[in-house]
């Protein structure tokens, strides 16, 4: 399916310009606006890396050059197998560094034998009003689930976040079934793209693509 969509997205933009790609160039720190992070930047095994450190609270590198509205967003993650210190995953529609929405994952229970603990693998938030918390005392399982394939906790997987007006779906590793799929809380309509990480964790991210409606 992933490679389809590639070539629907292709003749998008050579027949109708229906679709812009843009380029994301992340092979220097100087590319980020950084909050309550420290960003370094190096190559590993053909990949241009960006490391976020771990600090207490949340934290995210937003891309200084990119405006994104709907589309679809790509990238590689890296977190760990700690429990409750890996939260890795992508914010979008950043107004500003506490109004945005964000997919995210915690590997630490991508493998766990308890079902609940499994169905917490992925997670929509859409801050301030909607953290997860609140989402998942009011709205139990709406906003978070299991993926559907097994991960290493610290391994590499590919995450990619189709945005809609009304729908957003997030898929790993190319698989043709998304693992979460919510509608917007907020009227988020566009704004920023940044690496997020949570309370007491750093992460790893790399091959950022954005192909933008």
């Amino acid at each position: 399916m992933y490679k389809s969509i590639a070539i629907i997205v292709v003749a998008f933009v050579s027949c109708a310009n229906l679709v812009q790609a843009q380029s994301v160039d992340i092979s220097s720190a100087d590319n980020f606006e950084v909050i309550n992070r420290h960003v370094i930047v190096h190559d590993s095994a053909n990949k241009k890396i960006v490391h976020l450190d771990a600090a207490e609270g949340d934290g995210v590198a937003w891309l200084k050059t990119i405006n994104f509205s709907t589309g679809i967003i790509e990238l590689d993650v890296m977190g760990k197998d700690v429990m409750q210190q890996s939260f890795v995953g992508i914010a979008f529609h950043g107004i500003d560094d506490s109004s945005f929405d964000a997919v995210y994952f915690r590997p630490f229970n991508f493998l766990a034998a308890d079902a609940i603990r499994k169905s917490h693998s992925v997670q929509y938030i859409c801050l301030p009003k909607y953290e997860w918390s609140y989402l998942r005392e009011n709205f139990p399982g709406k906003y978070e689930n299991a993926l559907t394939q097994s991960i290493e906790p610290s391994s590499w997987f590919h995450v990619r976040v189709v945005v809609e007006v009304d729908k957003i779906s997030a898929y790993v590793n190319n698989d043709n079934t998304p693992s979460l799929v919510v509608k917007p809380l907020a009227n988020y309509t566009t704004g920023k793209i940044g690496f997020w990480v949570g309370n007491g964790s750093d992460g790893d991210f790399s091959n950022l693509t954005v192909l933008q409606h």
